[in-house]
């Protein structure tokens, strides 16, 4: 449209509250900045903004220019994504998004597979916010629970994850084993501080163990792991991942509650492309080896 960079430079102002970040963002003096959006201002025969000692505040106007322009800019970062997932050869980006807790399964993996396309370059993106496929913002995601339903997602079953009950060597000696459901009011748990998680295991926990019981609790599952590896209490864990310390030892036989799926998510646009179906083929082949 015409004027676009008067447009840009308006929204960038709406973002950082201040005509200097937008000036910084942008690249431009901020004088620039201040000509922009007096100029659009004018154009439009609307105040888009107050001014005041802080910065700079959307008007009623401003507010409406902020969304649409937001509604571009993520439209404009969808395209680009999608580009880049497009073409012939193993090379760019490949941008990966799991769980923390799956680094160690997926690191070595996606060094090798780096390895083999030494073109590639990978982004390994963890973290509890949901990355967004429909917007570029990653190739593949591995999320785990129940079926992701967004729409034009292409979803596929990766594996099942079986988590244990378990504590160390130097737990049990100082605390004794756990002797079943009965015995967990006399033990110390390490457990996931948000009430609301999904994980069935967690969920399990809260529902067997007193809350009083809970005496360790943490966000970060990795902060989860160190915990029960360092005596604080019994836990949860992977049994891959409980195989790295040979002196954990399980409390209990595993029930079912305590399975979770995971699942391969790609977005229909990129699923198709060399660069993502030759990972997934890869990955696909490397988790045999990790649920043997």
């Amino acid at each position: 449209m015409e004027n676009w960079d008067e447009v840009r430079t308006a929204y960038q102002v709406a973002k950082m509250g201040t005509v200097s970040g937008a000036a910084e963002v942008l690249g431009v003096h901020h004088a620039t900045v201040i000509r922009h959006v007096d100029a659009l201002e004018t154009r439009l025969g609307v105040k888009l903004f107050q001014r005041h000692a802080r910065g700079y505040t959307p008007t009623e106007a401003g507010q409406d220019l902020l969304r649409v322009a937001q509604a571009t800019d993520d439209q404009f970062g969808q395209l680009v994504g999608r580009l880049k997932g497009h073409g012939d050869a193993v090379s760019g980006e490949l941008v990966v998004t799991s769980l923390s807790a799956m680094s160690a399964l997926l690191v070595p993996a996606l060094t090798e597979f780096q390895n083999q396309h030494p073109d590639l370059i990978i982004r390994f993106l963890t973290g509890s916010r949901l990355f967004r496929l429909e917007y570029g913002e990653a190739h593949v995601a591995i999320r785990a629970g129940a079926p992701p339903e967004q729409p034009d997602n292409v979803v596929q079953p990766f594996m099942t994850q079986q988590h244990n009950l378990y504590a160390s060597q130097g737990y049990i000696d100082k605390y004794g084993p756990l002797k079943g459901l009965d015995d967990m009011a006399n033990h110390r748990f390490v457990a996931n501080d948000d009430v609301e998680s999904r994980a069935p295991y967690s969920k399990w926990l809260r529902a067997h163990a007193p809350e009083s019981a809970l005496s360790f609790r943490c966000v970060a599952g990795v902060s989860m792991q160190d915990a029960l590896i360092a005596g604080a209490g019994i836990g949860f864990l992977t049994q891959w991942e409980a195989a790295r310390y040979p002196h954990l030892v399980r409390m209990m036989d595993p029930l079912p509650e305590w399975t979770s799926d995971l699942w391969l998510v790609t977005h229909v646009d990129l699923h198709r492309t060399p660069k993502v179906q030759t990972f997934l083929k890869f990955l696909k082949a490397e988790a045999k080896a990790w649920t043997a």
